[in-house]
């Protein structure tokens, strides 16, 4: 297989959530040890709790994206704002009399502390010997510092979407990354597990790379194919790892 065109490309530039960091199982895992602790019913089904978290945060970001909504572009002030409206409705009301201020604060940092998928270190630390590595993610600024700390992420610059003034899949986010990087946007490669996000990329003049991580994208991931192949993105790997083969052997 060739890497067709993405010969040229100088900067990856990354969504971070389900991309490169499993939120999944680490919010799950946070949940369960908060629930643990603070007597939670032991049959509470902590995956469906922070699957509804995240359908939250991905309705009222693509709402501020689209102009079909208003709210705040710090997702920690989001994710809080969707926390306490979840504990008070009857699904979670019983979580929400167990969980005072001080609990949804350390809950709501769960956030800052998800774990790389396997690949995700080892893979990005490749990458970053020969392309510049940016996030472009809507998580707000501290909230990437903090997890690429935890995770272990080497990343040259984070670009969070607050500092553009919307989120993903707005066309200045994308623009805006390219611009800070002093390169036009056909020598940058948006990376991500989401077809959204890189059908947006590419309307805006990016090169794409999709990759296939299990359970997070709306589209079944063996669906995405390359454009030599018939498909809508430029590539489409398995890993980091793969991706940072693929560009040593360039």
């Amino acid at each position: 297989m060739t890497m067709g065109n993405l010969q040229g490309v100088e900067a990856l530039v990354f969504d971070v959530f389900g991309t490169v960091v499993d939120w999944r199982s680490s919010v799950v895992d946070e949940l369960g040890k908060l629930g643990k602790k603070t007597g939670a019913d032991e049959s509470t089904d902590w995956t469906a709790f922070a699957n509804e978290w995240r359908k939250g945060y991905m309705q009222s970001t693509r709402n501020v994206a689209d102009g079909a909504g208003v709210g705040p572009l710090n997702v920690d002030v989001l994710h809080r704002e969707l926390l306490d409206k979840m504990l008070a409705s009857p699904s979670w009301s019983k979580l929400g009399a167990l969980w005072q201020d001080e609990e949804r604060k350390q809950l709501n940092l769960a956030w800052h502390r998800l774990n790389g998928w396997p690949d995700s270190s080892e893979g990005l630390k490749r990458l970053k010997k020969t392309k510049i590595l940016a996030t472009l993610s809507n998580g707000n600024v501290r909230l990437l510092v903090d997890m690429a700390k935890f995770a272990d992420l080497p990343w040259d610059v984070i670009f969070s979407t607050e500092l553009f003034g919307s989120f993903k899949p707005h066309p200045k986010t994308y623009l805006g990354a390219a611009h800070h990087l002093s390169l036009p946007p056909s020598s940058c490669a948006m990376v991500a597990a989401h077809i959204f996000d890189l059908r947006a990329a590419a309307s805006n003049g990016m090169k794409t790379i999709y990759v296939r991580r299990l359970d997070e994208d709306v589209v079944e991931p063996e669906s995405v194919t390359r454009k030599e192949d018939g498909g809508e993105v430029d590539y489409v790997v398995d890993s980091l790892t793969q991706l940072a083969e693929l560009f040593e052997k360039l």
